[in-house]
């Protein structure tokens, strides 16, 4: 088995991570403040601090990402 990472692969984790950036912004834009919404914030904050700490990524733009996770 290999634990060598494709490029699809890679794609698909960032685009997850962008569907987490997306949920972020979109809850605290619509200003709730529920327990459930905020531990779903938090969810995908954890998410992706540890996406981003991965070693696999060539060139991508982690700004929006960065944003997200000290929102």
């Amino acid at each position: 088995m290999s634990d060598t990472i494709t490029t699809e692969e890679i794609a698909r984790h960032y685009s997850a991570m962008g569907d987490s950036v997306n949920l972020i912004n979109e809850i605290i834009d619509s200003g709730a403040d529920d327990q459930d919404s905020l531990d779903t914030i938090a969810r995908n904050k954890e998410h992706l601090s540890l996406m981003v700490a991965k070693d696999f990524w060539t060139n991508e733009d982690f700004d929006k990402v960065n944003k997200a996770i000290n929102a």
